[in-house]
């Protein structure tokens, strides 16, 4: 079985959505649902955002963006279907991603928010946690806001 990465469509939407409802509330607040609404919308064509298939069906999607310095890259929404976590999907989409970040020119760090509960994951990458924020998504999801220098 492969995996087939493609850059998100307007008709991924749907398929995107189901994966945010999905991840509700063990990665992601309900309340954040807007806010993914609003990405996929206006966004997501400017972040490299990739839907990850498989036999057909997005099972994955996450994304990067170069921000206004031109030295950070910003990870962006990235989300794996539940019944498919922990099968590798999810290091896969990152390390496409962070292969992705690094090949722009003049990217020093790479930083991303997550909550506690996918801190541990980007902490095997190497992300560092520079700020916790109890509570930051909603009660009982905090945000880590973590950073992964290239250049010293």
């Amino acid at each position: 079985m492969s995996d087939e990465v493609r850059l998100y469509g307007p008709a991924d939407r749907g398929e995107c959505l189901r994966l945010f409802d999905g991840n509700v509330p063990a990665f992601f607040a309900a309340g954040e649902r807007a806010a993914f609404e609003a990405f996929l919308d206006q966004a997501a064509q400017q972040c490299a955002y990739r839907a990850v298939l498989r036999d057909g069906r997005i099972v994955a999607c996450g994304g990067h963006a170069l921000e206004p310095d031109g030295r950070t890259v910003s990870l962006c929404w990235g989300m794996v279907d539940p019944g498919l976590q922990r099968t590798g999907i999810g290091t896969a989409l990152t390390l496409a991603r962070l292969e992705a970040a690094r090949s722009l020119p003049g990217t020093a760090r790479i930083r991303l928010d997550t909550s506690q509960h996918t801190q541990g994951f980007y902490a095997r990458f190497g992300f560092e946690a520079e700020a916790v924020t109890q509570d930051g998504y909603a009660p009982g999801l905090d945000r880590w806001e973590m950073i992964l220098n290239l250049r010293t």
